[in-house]
């Protein structure tokens, strides 16, 4: 008897640590994979990958209805996840456009990060993509400036500066700046367009943002 217990610990105790290994956004992953399987993924869409403001924009499609569009936006994620993730983000699609919204989450979660440290880390990203997919277009969305995050601001506004210039020289490459469309007529931030948590948007910033955003749209 004593053996049996001792096998089932063990046993429980090795299921236990193997999910604790599990990468961050392991499961969001999976569900993007689950996601494939039960529906195939449609040729020439426009991928969109990033962060929680794209996977809050559940209705993406509805802002966008002559496009074909595949969200795999994953809440919390950082331009290191998209990058430990390229191969799932990427492998399985055939994109005719690859639109990125992620860095402002690895402000959030390293204060003392740097603008330059940001870009170098989407410029690892871009090169992935450019690896697999060389001629597509490829943008960049500006990092917003969310109120709850205004400490943030000074170096999020260098890695938008510094970015911009980068997509700039790139072919086949558009940065996207969604941040004056959502600024009020003295140039301030509008907070009505964010929800309570002032981090995420309204509908309302998501339609401004269709409105820049359609020009670049395939």
């Amino acid at each position: 008897m004593k053996k049996i217990l001792s096998a089932f610990l063990l046993l429980a105790f090795t299921f236990f640590l193997s999910q604790e290994q599990k990468p961050m956004f392991w499961q969001d992953i999976q569900n993007f994979k689950k996601a494939d399987q039960e529906n195939t993924p449609p040729k020439d869409a426009i991928l969109l990958i990033g962060s929680s403001s794209f996977t809050k924009w559940t209705d993406v499609s509805s802002y966008f209805p002559d496009k074909t569009i595949i969200n795999r936006g994953f809440g919390g994620s950082r331009l290191t996840d998209l990058n430990y993730y390229a191969e799932d983000l990427l492998n399985p699609y055939q994109p005719k456009q690859i639109i990125i919204y992620c860095g402002e989450n690895d402000f959030a979660d390293n204060h003392k990060l740097k603008a330059k440290e940001v870009v170098q880390r989407f410029k690892t990203f871009y090169a992935k993509i450019r690896e697999k997919f060389p001629t597509i277009e490829v943008d960049y969305i500006s990092i917003k400036y969310s109120p709850s995050r205004e400490k943030l601001w000074p170096q999020m506004k260098k890695a938008n500066k510094k970015i911009a210039c980068f997509m700039k020289k790139e072919p086949n490459a558009e940065f996207i700046d969604i941040t004056k469309v959502m600024q009020d007529a003295n140039g301030n931030v509008r907070k009505d367009l964010f929800v309570s948590d002032m981090l995420h948007i309204t509908p309302e910033g998501y339609r401004l943002w269709t409105t820049v955003m359609n020009p670049y749209m395939k």
